[in-house]
């Protein structure tokens, strides 16, 4: 999974969103702006079923059900001047179109089939004295076993899918915009501030506490990465101010864009927050929270919703997280990224 982030303005060069085969177009510039340069190294298609492959060929350019979305916002507030202005950031009530999906189908059966190999490696290799798992889901392998590589080959493969389908979606928004506003999308700058993953494990170079290099498997499960100024990973429009952090909201909330800084490599391995969080299970929010509430509490706070199945709006409603100022601004106070730009939904889509 993963999050971008593409302002609008009204400056750029005249060029079409659009191929001459009728197809949107993805700006060459954009992978500059993309975690890993928008693929990850080590990904092995082979180490990929079919049925994955099967589940994702029919997915890709689209967002998802759950708490994935893609949504019109308005910057409300800026915090840091320079690192919001070399975001092209500029000033408030600047149009933002942030998009919120992962790797889809795929990326669910990659899970699938490998928590199976997982659960028959770990059933061949237990020690009679261990416990047994209270929870399939935490089955796990050596790193270096054979399928502990085949699996890394297989998640950075559908992170690499992931990268794509969020490409296409933020070609697919240009070329809306292009049409609505009869403009083109580099007239209205619609560049790409930064795409970044969560829910991932990477393997990384850090240095302990100690001051003792290692090389570490970082796993971010409700996290993401957010390093720190002049760090050789992030783009070097981005060396000054630290790597672009996306927060994003839940369905009618503010969301936030950060900064990665120092203290965070020091203390999470270079991470923070990627969202606020549930506080209410998605069965406890259906159970709990009456549809008709939710839409009325969208409508008052000005936000235009468009999704596919408006039974489901209960779970992804803001009462089922918690508060995202308040993870924000704890993440702020942590030191583990600073808060750079906060920003409201005005229309929200689902899948």
């Amino acid at each position: 999974q993963g999050m971008l982030a593409l302002p609008v303005s009204r400056e750029g060069e005249d060029n079409s969103a659009i191929n001459s085969d009728g197809f949107p177009k993805i700006w060459e510039e954009d992978l500059a702006h993309c975690e890993e340069g928008g693929c990850m190294k080590g990904a092995d298609a082979s180490c990929v079923s079919e049925r994955a492959k099967k589940r994702g060929l029919s997915q890709l350019g689209t967002l998802g059900a759950g708490n994935h979305y893609a949504e019109v916002q308005i910057v409300e507030e800026i915090f840091d001047e320079k690192a919001a202005n070399a975001m092209g950031i500029t000033q408030i009530g600047q149009v933002c179109i942030m998009i919120h999906s992962g790797s889809r189908g795929l990326g669910h059966q990659v899970c699938t089939d490998y928590l199976k190999e997982m659960d028959g490696y770990m059933s061949r290799h237990k020690n009679s004295n261990e416990p047994a798992l209270n929870d399939r889901q935490l089955a796990c392998v050596p790193i270096e076993s054979d399928v502990g590589r085949s699996y890394l080959g297989a998640m950075y493969a559908a992170a690499n899918f992931a990268f794509c389908n969020r490409s296409m979606m933020s070609a697919i928004v240009r070329t809306s915009f292009e049409s609505v506003f009869s403009t083109s999308a580099r007239d209205l700058d619609m560049h790409l501030v930064y795409d970044v993953c969560h829910n991932i494990a990477k393997e990384e170079n850090h240095i302990m506490p100690d001051g003792k290099p290692i090389r570490a498997l970082v796993h971010r499960k409700g996290a993401t990465r957010a390093f720190p100024p002049h760090h050789p990973l992030i783009p070097k429009d981005y060396q000054e101010i630290g790597q672009p952090v996306i927060v994003g909201g839940s369905m009618g909330t503010a969301s936030f864009v950060l900064t990665g800084t120092q203290t965070a490599m020091e203390r999470t391995f270079g991470s923070t927050c990627h969202g606020a969080g549930r506080q209410l299970s998605r069965a406890k929010a259906l159970r709990s929270l009456e549809t008709g509430d939710v839409l009325a509490h969208l409508k008052e706070r000005g936000v235009e919703l468009r999704i596919r199945n408006v039974k489901n709006v209960a779970e992804e409603a803001s009462e089922a997280y918690k508060n995202i100022d308040d993870v924000v601004d704890v993440c702020q106070s942590a030191g583990i990224s600073n808060k750079c730009v906060r920003l409201r939904p005005v229309i929200v889509i689902k899948g």
